[in-house]
């Protein structure tokens, strides 16, 4: 059943399709199309977008009958100068990568070519059954109005409009709507609900309400979805001018907590004492939309991972809330915690756990230093910390900081401001002096290893350790001569101290090998362990114990 009247109500887009820079390619198609005998149709986004006078990086072309979206992808490959047609049978689908030359245009284009279809979903299964139909069928099972429209391609008709569902209205309203009943729609493929909701975010649109009242009653079918489809629909929504628009939406309907209940829970207020806290998750969105701003000048995939250290910088603040009668509400350490979740949380998602994943849980990690840093008072120590653990990844650091100030007063907003300009001062200042950035020991383990006379060990690490934290404490310069010097003057230290460690090891057995992280951490920078080895052998025995009784009591709890 359509929304509206029908199928024969057409409007000719012939004169906007004239604006389009890949027009010709159209026209090819529809001469191909005629020539083969196939009925061929544009269909989706492109026509949405010639509308809204967007640009379009994919094509999508529906044919009627059989195997003839492949047959007019090859057809077309060859008019085209023979183009390869990617073909995928079990799909009934084909691809052909148009390039930007012969696109003209500033990047390439992707046509792509099906066959006309309708689905059929059983309520327990994501996957479709799937057979031959005519392009209305293929209209129906398209996920909202805007998205349901086509144009004629042969050459008699190039550029007719057919609009069965009024998605044209619903593009002059700005409103996200489903050609059919959207309990049905969702219910069928419940990806949809996510997918209203980036479009929306992309369009700036709202949804209807009959739209949001079934996400809410749909909501729970989310979780059948896989998460590599639902990710990709949170990185459109991430990458767009606005990103909170998405999150919003699908907060308000009941759909995020379904996938996303980490972001769920940082909404809320709690009062104690008449004394609150502002709600983090309207505040998380706030600063994901001051990055996309700050950001604007730059694609939003070029700052995707940017944006997701956004969305996930406070993650950890309902695990970390307390309420105290003299400071009221605070969230001690939600920055190291939040970091600490971020490996799970990318499992979960099916985001890449490499480089892009460490960026991210660096940003999340130290968002809150920079604050601390504005202070005048500051040593050029602290500064050489921020700026050897965060690397080049600085910058963007700095961008994050600024976007999280969200203070409704002005002149609180412009103190931050000014804070964080001098330190980003202070920070061009001692770079410049001490060239920390992707800092590493001017002696490394190699050279280590080489003036002691040792191999790979604790002693080396011991070592390589100290001389990066006298630079970075401004003991020494970061120069190779400097940190040779401290080096010999810590070298039998570092000895002593891994030969201790060396020697617990052969003591440990079994499950007290458990305890070799508490004990190489005080081997590294505990300042009193004793000169004595037989005291100094008792002491980390004791450190042992007490290791192990702390993970005996965690796993008990």
């Amino acid at each position: 059943m359509t929304k509206t009247s029908s199928y024969t109500d057409i409007t000719t887009l012939a004169e906007r399709l004239r604006d389009v820079p890949y027009e010709p390619i159209l026209r090819t198609i529809g001469r191909v199309a005629a020539r083969e005998g196939i009925e061929a149709y544009a269909v989706g986004g492109m026509v949405r977008d010639v509308l809204l006078g967007r640009s379009t990086r994919d094509l999508d072309f529906v044919t009627v009958g059989p195997d003839t979206g492949l047959a007019l992808a090859e057809a077309v490959g060859k008019e085209l100068g023979g183009q390869t047609a990617h073909v995928y049978p079990k799909f009934g689908t084909a691809a052909i990568r148009v390039s930007r030359e012969e696109a003209g245009r500033d990047r390439p284009l992707v046509l792509e070519f099906v066959t006309a279809r309708k689905e059929s979903y059983r309520a327990d299964s994501r996957k479709p059954e799937v057979e031959a139909g005519t392009l209305e069928d293929d209209q129906h099972r398209r996920d909202f109005t805007v998205n349901a429209m086509a144009i004629h391609l042969t050459p008699d008709r190039f550029g007719a409009l057919i609009d069965p569902f009024d998605g044209r209205r619903d593009l002059e309203r700005q409103t996200i709507d489903t050609p059919l009943d959207p309990e049905a729609t969702f219910e069928d493929d419940p990806l949809r609900m996510i997918r209203g909701a980036r479009f929306a975010t992309q369009l700036e649109f709202r949804v209807s309400d009959r739209v949001f009242d079934a996400m809410g009653t749909q909501a729970h079918r989310v979780e059948i979805m896989s998460q590599e489809r639902i990710t990709e629909e949170l990185h459109k929504i991430l990458e767009a001018d606005t990103p909170s628009i998405g999150f919003k939406i699908l907060e308000a309907s009941g759909v995020l907590e379904h996938f996303m209940p980490e972001i769920q829970r940082l909404k809320g207020v709690d009062v104690v004492n008449g004394r609150d806290h502002k709600d983090n998750f309207y505040h998380t969105l706030e600063v994901l939309d001051n990055v996309a701003d700050r950001t604007a000048d730059r694609p939003g995939r070029a700052t995707r991972w940017l944006r997701w250290a956004a969305l996930l910088h406070d993650v950890a603040k309902p695990k970390t809330k307390r309420f105290d009668d003299e400071a009221g509400w605070t969230f001690h350490g939600h920055e190291d915690v939040g970091a600490r979740m971020i490996p799970d949380l990318f499992r979960k998602w099916r985001l890449p756990t490499d480089e892009r994943m460490d960026y991210v849980q660096t940003l999340v990690r130290l968002h809150l230093r920079p604050i601390a840093l504005g202070n005048e008072k500051v040593t050029d120590s602290a500064v050489r910390r921020l700026l050897y653990e965060a690397g080049d990844d600085v910058d963007d650091l700095m961008t994050l900081v600024r976007s999280d100030v969200t203070s409704n007063n002005p002149d609180r907003r412009r103190r931050y401001q000014r804070a964080f300009d001098r330190v980003e001062e202070k920070m061009r200042v001692v770079e410049e002096k001490d060239r920390l950035r992707n800092f590493e020991p001017p002696v490394d383990g190699y050279e280590i290893m080489e003036t002691l006379g040792i191999e790979e060990g604790v002693a080396v690490g011991v070592a390589k350790t100290w001389i990066r934290e006298a630079v970075l404490d401004g003991e020494i310069s970061n120069e190779h001569d400097a940190a040779y010097d401290y080096l010999m003057a810590i070298k039998d230290e570092a000895l002593r101290r891994g030969a201790l460690f060396e020697a617990m090891q052969d003591r440990l057995e079994g499950a007290e090998n458990r305890a070799l992280g508490a004990i190489k951490e005080v081997v590294f920078e505990d300042p009193d362990l004793p000169d004595d080895r037989s005291a100094a052998l008792a002491y980390l025995d004791a450190v042992k114990t007490e290791a192990l009784t702390d993970k005996e009591e965690s796993n008990a709890a």
